[in-house]
């Protein structure tokens, strides 16, 4: 990893216009999770799984500890409004740029103008898929670029009659741009992730997901494919949509030659018929 490690180390993944994510730090590897995991099941896992197996055993059937193991330290920049749905996520660890201590810089998010949409219909937390018109568009960032540069220039004039920064700060919007240090472990990481790479979650925070994904994927390649296989890429259901498929499948095309050439061998093979029996 040591290649891999020197090349993501410290490099500034850009996002939206102004921000961006930079790996600072990472403790252990996809070997940290399978030592770690070894530990847990005793020396006879090894003879019974190799490393790769072992992992997207672990992720499959949710044993999540071993993955607490590996760490990753970020430095992010990003706007305010992005930073208070992040901090939902609350088992990271998180020192935020002060607007106590220092002043807060004249750095605002201005979205691009295919991100300028109506309010969604079905969607109360959501924008449209479609932009408005360019020209539409163009006018509503101008307005808040120039909403933006007004409120900074007040910010300035109270800082300058000596008012505390703490309270100078209050009206700045929360387009404004933060820094701040996040370090988390790869469970809660995933689980981060796979709710905000997730398509209905606000665009923003995607951009700045993705990211974390492109560096994470590097970190712990094994760990992160099974994560695609078993999170991201999956989906769950309920017990009336289980009864639905349960009318639906055709038993007879499940041979194992052809469950195999999508991939599922072994155990994972063993374990998804016994799924299907139960159905």
């Amino acid at each position: 990893m040591g290649t891999v490690l020197e090349n993501i180390l410290e490099k500034e993944y850009p996002c939206l216009d102004k921000g961006f994510v930079r790996l600072i730090d990472v403790m252990g590897s996809d070997d940290a999770i399978v030592q770690a995991a070894r530990v847990s099941y005793g020396s006879g896992t090894k003879k019974v799984h190799e490393d790769r197996g072992l992992i997207r055993y672990l992720l499959r059937h949710q044993h999540t500890t071993p993955f607490e193991m590996v760490e990753f330290k970020f430095h992010i920049k990003l706007p305010i409004f992005v930073a208070r749905q992040w901090i939902r996520h609350r088992t990271a660890n998180v020192n935020e740029y002060s607007g106590r201590y220092s002043e807060m810089k004249d750095e605002f998010y201005v979205p691009e103008l295919d991100q300028i949409r109506a309010q969604s219909t079905m969607n109360k937390q959501g924008r449209e898929s479609e932009p408005f018109p360019e020209e539409a568009a163009r006018e509503i960032t101008q307005q808040m670029h120039a909403l933006q540069t007004e409120t900074y220039r007040q910010y300035q004039q109270l800082l300058d009659t000596g008012l505390a920064r703490e309270v100078a700060r209050i009206n700045l919007p929360v387009s404004n741009y933060t820094e701040w240090y996040w370090k988390i472990d790869l469970h809660n990481l995933f689980h981060f992730l796979r709710l905000r790479l997730d398509s209905h979650a606000q665009y923003e925070i995607r951009v700045y997901s993705q990211a974390i994904a492109e560096i994470v994927r590097h970190i712990v390649p094994v760990a992160w494919e099974a994560f695609e296989d078993y999170a991201v890429h999956s989906v769950r259901f309920s017990r009336l949509e289980v009864q639905a498929l349960k009318r639906m499948i055709n038993t007879d095309a499940l041979t194992d030659e052809a469950l195999q050439e999508l991939g599922l061998k072994g155990r994972e093979l063993r374990e998804f018929l016994e799924k299907i029996s139960a159905l």
